[in-house]
């Protein structure tokens, strides 16, 4: 059998699949594996936790490489006036094992000492991990700082995360004595790797043979960017002279887009869904020297997701457990609300819930946008419905911290409506398991996939969204889930908004006869989701595919 690459105090502590023996190592800026460590923000973090679940599952020879962040993403909580708040409180992990392991990298021209932690295989499930910090007495205050918070706000230190991840992630494969077959950059973060590659070797060839580059963003005014000048100042580019990175990258200009050196430096590239792969071809394709883009379309991890109540019963198709289980988990999601708002939810009404990251293109505040439907929807004593709303803005997006706060202003008289704050994995998974509909509205085209939905779906909630990124590939309207029909693309952004904010309004209409007047329609549609959505949409499938078409 082949061996793990990684040497033997960080070995995998399984025998590799043979399937899966190539080498890889994952960077990601973020991680969300477990509750307790909270390095993470929200949907690349979820994918990106899932994807080191399944390899481990899956016997893959992975290993996952990211950032120790001191503060992590922020806490969020509320204000006196029940108003979001932002807190940074300092974590601390005592599951880490310190690796020995310290070297420096050069940021601004200043070598910054930067210390490996290692998160064995056995504490979460997941494939061996490293997590790098420069939060260490070797450095001063100002170094320490880069990998205080995640996605900090200031974009100098951003910088400085960016070549620790990269550039620290390579000499910390130097450090372990290894350079596997494919380094695998999840977004462009770590791109900093590619020029410490090509730093050692001198060679494109030689970086791109190795690189491989999974885009999240589809757009291209949502790629990151920066003066190419202020990055050869900040050493992003490790010794190599802005001379020869404008020719392995081919950007003649002044500002370096990360996405675009990614396309360039990396032999392929992937989207995460069907619809995300056309958008980024199309996106690209007045680009010269790009690598091919294909697709690999998100998953999640379903044995971390699923409630094994709600499972047994989807495997046995008994609609009574399911309905009775149900029923039981969204009781308990329902103590949460009530510890956070003071109201009392009914087990029997029907819930619909909205949860993920706060962002203008997600549009949380859709359905109450026409205030006389949304309450005329709340305030339906004949078929009653509840609505739960939970997400984390960016800390210094202030108008997504408006929105959430225009939120709890105008839902605060109503007793079936409710604002909770604190959205992690612990309550991400509470609200999937007390759904009875998870409703996704972003515009079309601007979710690359999106992930929330499976998980829901995994949990027996009926999936309300507009038709974009993974729900292309799953959705059958009244079949598996409601479906909002794709405005015209022509129309102005308020008429479109306005489709939307109707489309939702009829799907209600066919969703409450179902649930209150056909409960047998009601389960069948539920059990054909949960059906539906595995197993192409667990992440055993996904990694599976990662070595068959990316890695391979």
């Amino acid at each position: 059998m082949p061996g793990s690459f990684l040497p033997k105090p960080f070995a995998h502590p399984y025998e590799i699949d043979p399937k899966f023996s190539k080498s890889a190592v994952y960077f990601s800026c973020e991680f969300a594996i477990d509750q307790i460590f909270k390095i993470y923000s929200g949907g690349l973090g979820f994918l990106a936790g899932s994807h080191m679940r399944s390899a481990a599952a899956m016997r893959q020879n992975v290993c996952g490489i990211g950032m120790l962040w001191t503060y992590g993403y922020y806490d969020q909580a509320r204000g006196e006036e029940r108003e979001m708040a932002v807190q940074f409180r300092k974590k601390q992990y005592a599951f880490l094992q310190d690796t020995g392991i310290k070297f420096q990298v050069p940021v601004h021209g200043h070598a910054v000492w930067v210390k490996a932690m290692f998160l064995p295989a056995d504490v979460f499930g997941t494939v061996p991990m490293f997590f790098l910090t420069t939060d260490i007495d070797e450095n001063d205050g100002l170094s320490r700082a880069i990998t205080h918070r995640l996605y900090d706000n200031d974009p100098l230190r951003r910088i400085a995360q960016y070549i620790v991840l990269g550039a620290g992630g390579a000499r910390l494969l130097e450090e372990l004595g290894v350079d596997p077959e494919v380094w695998h950059l999840n977004e462009a973060h770590g791109l900093a790797a590619a020029f410490r590659v090509y730093e050692k070797h001198r060679s494109l060839e030689e970086v791109k043979k190795r690189f491989v580059f999974t885009t999240h963003t589809p757009e291209e005014a949502g790629n990151e960017k920066h003066d190419f000048k202020l990055l050869h100042d900040f050493s992003f580019f490790g010794s190599v002279p802005m001379a020869e990175v404008r020719k392995v990258t081919g950007i003649a200009d002044d500002v370096f887009n990360h996405s675009l050196a990614a396309l360039r430096l990396s032999h392929l590239s992937n989207a995460v869904s069907k619809l995300h792969g056309d958008v980024s071809r199309k996106m690209w394709e007045s680009y010269p020297d790009i690598c091919p883009i294909t697709h690999v379309t998100n998953a999640q991890n379903g044995k971390f997701w699923k409630d094994r109540g709600l499972e047994m019963a989807r495997l046995e198709g008994d609609t009574a457990s399911l309905a009775s289980r149900k029923r039981e988990l969204k009781s308990r999601l329902f103590q949460t609300v009530a510890n956070q708002t003071g109201k009392l939810f009914n087990p029997d009404a029907l819930t619909i819930v909205w949860a993920r990251r706060f962002a203008g293109y997600k549009r949380p505040d859709l359905i109450t946008r026409d205030i006389r439907m949304f309450r005329a929807l709340v305030n339906n004593n004949e078929r009653p419905v509840q609505i739960i709303w939970a997400g984390k803005p960016f800390p210094f997006d202030f108008g997504a911290i408006e929105t959430f706060n225009h939120l709890v202003q105008i839902t605060k008289d109503y007793p079936n409506v409710a604002v909770l704050v604190g959205y992690e994995l612990e309550l991400s998974r509470q609200l999937k398991y007390g759904a009875d509909i998870w409703l996704n509205n972003p515009i079309v085209t601007r979710e690359a996939s999106g992930t929330s939905g499976m998980t829901a779906a995994m949990n027996a909630a009926i999936n309300l969204s507009t038709y974009d990124g993974w729900v292309c590939e799953f959705s059958k309207d009244d079949h598996n889930s409601f479906i909002i029909p794709p405005a015209d693309l022509s129309l102005a952004p308020d008429a479109r908004d306005r489709h939307d904010l109707l489309g939702f309004y009829e799907a209600m209409e066919k969703a409450l006869p179902l649930y209150y007047d056909d409960p047998e329609g009601w389960w069948k549609l539920v059990l054909n989701s949960m059906n539906e959505v595995v197993p192409f949409f667990d992440s055993d499938r996904m990694v599976t595919e990662y070595y068959e078409k990316i890695y391979a």
